[in-house]
């Protein structure tokens, strides 16, 4: 903080000398060379480069035993670093911990894309995250801290079962599969809304309450996610009629699983914030098969996405989440401006249409920025 800024605030009345100058000397001592650290990143970098550069540049001169010999060394360095000192580095930092962590872990997953390039092989994407997942999940379970290991694990798990399911569906067909293939993958890709109930029993009892929390905020960001593109599909009319049952059961298995989850949640992770956080994960599930059953109606589709928001709006404004509440104001303005958009089409062609829209767009914007600040909570504690 700048000693200028501290000075207005005292000329402003805000802080006193006393406090000002208690400031000015706390930020002195505590002040960080952030040139000096920039010129150290960046001499740190450019030997980085310059060895990725050299190894590049004579890659195939490699011979391919060797170049995976030492990225196994490199792993199981990593990896006997953190058995060994895990504990002391912890205790340092953890940060320290996290970065070795993901570390390990980014050498992991790349380690079978190499072994595939030295001998020429070639599998469904799927199948190496898969493995990864088996071999390093647990590790990154016991061990992750904070959001680059979660964010990770999810990523890795969220592209694993998509892969898969687009692998299955390209070899088979989910439709032309049958009624079990589409539920199968309909399971498949619902299980990661299942981390959320799983990192909300862990959250309270675990030292590493954040890495848990973040766990339980992306399972619930992609069930969110996941129910919105499902409402706006159904808007645009763009799922199947081929088979309507089958692909109505498999939107309702993966809203049940979803109802399931959000209800585990609120029952695993006691209090108004775990309560919250499961019904809307749980009221994401119900809009799923809701949306197939709207598919094509644009303003009961559209209507159903506003409710999933406005539910959400409602559940952050009883927890405290001041953020969420004000993305959910956002999303239903944005959602309410491309309604317009989608109704007055024709309008949009004549002049006085160009009017309307710009005044509606101008008018929903205002609205959404009066009622975020007028009922956005406080950040709750």
């Amino acid at each position: 903080m700048g000693a200028r800024k501290i000075e207005a605030w005292h000329k402003a009345g805000i802080i006193d000398a006393a406090t000002r100058d208690a400031i000015i000397a706390y930020e002195a001592d505590n002040a960080r060379p952030v040139a000096l650290w920039a010129v150290f990143g960046i001499g740190a970098l450019a030997i980085a480069l310059g060895l990725i550069s050299v190894v590049a540049a004579n890659w195939e001169e490699i011979p391919g035993l060797f170049r995976l010999a030492v990225h196994l060394a490199l792993i199981a360095t990593g990896l006997g670093a953190l058995a060994l000192r895990e504990q002391k580095l912890a205790a340092r930092s953890p940060f320290v911990v996290e970065a070795l962590l993901f570390i390990t872990g980014a050498l992991g997953l790349t380690f079978f894309g190499h072994l595939g390039q030295v001998y020429q092989t070639d599998s469904p994407l799927w199948q190496p995250l898969g493995l990864w997942l088996v071999l390093f999940a647990p590790l990154l379970f016991m061990m992750g801290r904070g959001w680059p290991v979660a964010t990770a694990l999810m990523g890795v798990l969220l592209w694993a079962v998509w892969d898969y399911a687009d692998s299955a569906e390209r070899i088979s067909g989910a439709l032309r599969g049958g009624m079990e293939m589409a539920l199968w993958l309909a399971l498949v890709t619902s299980l990661p809304v299942l981390a959320a109930p799983l990192a909300g029993s862990l959250r309270g009892k675990s030292a590493r309450s954040e890495f848990w929390r973040q766990l339980e905020q992306i399972a619930l960001a992609y069930a969110v996610a996941g129910a919105s593109f499902a409402a706006a599909m159904a808007s645009a009319g763009v799922f199947s009629s081929s088979d309507a049952a089958t692909t109505l059961a498999a939107m309702a298995l993966r809203g049940a699983v979803g109802v399931a989850a959000g209800l585990a949640l609120a029952a695993l992770r006691p209090g108004l914030s775990g309560r919250m956080a499961g019904a809307i994960i749980a009221g994401a599930g119900l809009v799923l098969p809701l949306a197939y059953a709207l598919n094509d109606l644009d303003i009961p589709a559209a209507a159903l996405f506003t409710v999933l928001w406005a539910g959400i709006a409602a559940a952050a404004l009883k927890a405290g989440w001041r953020g969420v509440f004000q993305l959910a104001v956002g999303v239903i303005a944005a959602r309410l401006i491309i309604l317009s958009f989608e109704l007055a089409s024709d309008l949009l062609l004549s002049g006085f249409g160009l009017i309307a829209a710009g005044l509606l767009v101008l008018g929903v914007g205002w609205g959404a920025l009066t009622v975020s600040r007028r009922f956005a909570p406080e950040n709750a504690a």
